[in-house]
């Protein structure tokens, strides 16, 4: 039997694909849920009308319970997308080619795929299951918080407007740095380094670098800097002499036999337990309030030119006396 009006399967095919081309497939309940609850869509029937999302420029679905972000290929004018603290093991965000700000911390991904967001400038993907992550093609990326992962490797070659690095709670056993001149702030704690290079970020105000291998650690370049963490390592020597605007040392639980902080006179908060400290002497950090140097070799502590300090702590040394007369600010202190 021939059909009489072909125009009409035609324009049924049309309709049916023009119908599609309206809405976007977003199969996840608590995904579409949360668009609803953002106006975006109004009923729960795994499809929102493209035309509500194709122009939203942020997007926040935290603690959703969401395990399935299909759907968020329509929002192709994002530029902002926080989806952290759900329930996904996959993130399709290719499409979303805007993006300058995504944080997916604390979900369950094994891969992520960001080499189409050449805009981002913040990356947040903290807390997942990650065993690799390529940020090569994100050039513009000024911030990265990667910690708590599976990495064993990281280039950050390509990303020399780098400003901030977490890096923390992988196992890493190298970090090459030597690109990312702009580098301020960087958190590299619990990996399994036995070296740190930082001669080339002479910018960098904070490091973090405590729970590694580290038998030595080079600051010698970075005098701008106002906070060192370097505890639990493996540390029989520590230079901070061109430190002076430091304002926090925690080198706790190393093998220091000596430690030199004449030059350090901004110095607040100084916690150096558990090293093989036969001296210490502090008579120059007048500004410090916080002093810990339990657990040494110490036969003597002049803290009398530290009238500043709250808190003291000096037990399980050789003192035999201790003069804190001076220290009439003293709100704590355990020295038995």
């Amino acid at each position: 039997m021939k059909f009489r009006y072909p125009f009409l399967v035609v324009y049924f095919a049309l309709a049916v694909q023009a119908g599609l081309a309206q809405n976007t497939y977003v199969p996840d309940n608590n995904f579409e849920q949360a668009l609803i609850d953002l106006g975006y869509d109004d009923t729960l029937d795994d499809s929102v009308l493209t035309a509500n999302i194709s122009s939203v420029t942020s997007l926040d679905v935290e603690y959703q319970e969401i395990s399935d972000l299909t759907g968020i290929a329509g929002f192709t004018a994002l530029t902002d997308l926080k989806c952290d603290d759900n329930q996904l093991t996959s993130l399709d965000v290719s499409n979303n080619t805007l993006l300058t700000h995504l944080v997916c911390n604390d979900n369950q991904l094994t891969s992520l795929d960001v080499s189409a967001n050449t805009a981002l400038t913040e990356l947040n993907c903290t807390s997942n299951q990650l065993t690799s992550l390529d940020v090569s093609n994100n050039t513009a990326l000024a911030q990265l918080e990667n910690e708590n992962n599976q990495l064993t490797t990281l280039d950050l070659s390509n990303n020399t407007d780098l400003i901030s690095l977490a890096t923390s709670s992988n196992q890493l056993t190298s970090l090459d740095l030597s690109n990312n001149t702009a580098l301020t702030e960087l958190k590299c704690v619990n990996n399994q380094f036995t070296s740190l290079d930082v001669s080339t970020n002479i910018a960098l105000t904070s490091i973090e670098a405590e729970d590694n291998q580290l038998t030595s650690l080079d600051v010698s370049s970075n005098t701008a800097l106002t906070t060192l963490y370097c505890n639990g390592n493996q540390l029989t020597t520590l230079d901070v002499s061109a430190n002076t605007g430091l304002t926090l040392l925690n080198c706790r639980n190393n093998q220091l036999t000596s430690l030199d902080m004449s030059t350090n006179t901004a110095l607040i908060t100084l916690y150096c337990i558990s090293n093989f400290l036969t001296s210490l002497d502090v008579s120059a950090n007048t500004a410090l309030t916080i002093l810990h140097c339990n657990d040494n070799q110490l036969t003597t502590l002049d803290v009398s030119n530290n009238t500043a300090l709250t808190q003291l702590e000096c037990y399980d040394n050789s003192l035999t006396t201790l003069d804190v007369s001076s220290n009439t600010a003293l709100t704590s202190m355990d020295c038995g």
